[in-house]
């Protein structure tokens, strides 16, 4: 009886022991999919990685405006919201922005209560109507009229949550950016062959990150983080503003073999 038990116990490690080698003969895959081995290659060789940045003076300006209009009824704060939109829509495309350039951002109507102590309920006092745009400004030097204009139509309904400046169509800027990471990847790499007293390869692994760093967002915002919409005071003097300069950036990280 005991010699049977031993067998058995043998037999059961020696199948176990044949699991784990027969594991052990596939390709194990990590979390994202790619095989240890194939992670095991990358690893090898020189690897580097490279900065490009290209300073880009912005060519569009983008302003989101909207008004607020709060009622008793919907109705008439949807009437009283819609009137001043108008006014504002037509400020921008008297000022040069087309129709194209303005896109809606955000409608919403919503309700506006208090806590009665008396019947332990919600009563509605009022409703809220919100509309915002978002407009994109071609011609950045118009940008202070523009804003000026608008929020002398849009009155004490008048909202600017933010104005932002950008590049219109960065790709340009993107490949001579990409040229200089390339390029200080490689100038890294051969410093470390010669460094090693080794020849360097070439490229066996390459991959790349992009950003576009716009100058801080500057807050236009007149409504603040009040419950009830206050008067918007109307700017007699233009602000100061300046589109200031984006940054275009290219990361690359690349992977030599050493010959």
């Amino acid at each position: 009886m005991r010699k049977k038990l031993w067998l058995a116990i043998g037999l059961a490690l020696i199948t176990i022991v044949l699991g784990v080698t027969g594991c052990d003969s596939l390709t194990p895959q990590t979390s994202s999919g790619v095989s240890s081995a194939t992670n095991s290659q990358q690893n090898t060789g020189i690897w580097v990685s490279g900065v490009g940045e290209v300073t880009v003076t912005p060519d569009i300006a983008i302003l989101e405006v909207g008004v607020e209009a709060q009622e008793m009824t919907v109705t008439e704060a949807q009437d009283e919201a819609s009137e001043a939109m108008e006014k504002v829509m037509t400020a921008l495309t008297d000022s040069g922005v087309t129709d194209e350039d303005i896109q809606t951002r955000q409608f919403r109507i919503s309700q506006r209560t208090r806590w009665d102590d008396e019947t332990g309920e919600e009563i509605v006092v009022g409703y809220r109507v919100t509309n915002e745009v978002t407009a994109k400004i071609r011609e950045v030097e118009k940008v202070v009229s523009i804003i000026d204009t608008v929020v002398k139509a849009g009155g004490d309904l008048i909202r600017i949550d933010d104005l932002d400046f950008s590049v219109d169509d960065p790709s340009a800027y993107y490949d001579e950016a990409r040229e200089i990471a390339m390029a200080d990847a490689k100038t890294k790499a051969e410093k470390l062959a010669a460094a090693a007293d080794v020849k360097l390869g070439s490229p066996t692994y390459i991959s790349e990150s992009s950003g576009f760093t716009s100058v801080p967002m500057v807050d236009m915002s007149f409504a603040g983080g009040i419950a009830a919409p206050a008067p918007a005071p109307i700017i007699e003097i233009p602000p100061s503003i300046s589109p200031g300069e984006v940054e275009v950036s290219i990361n690359v990280q690349i992977a030599y073999s050493i010959r």
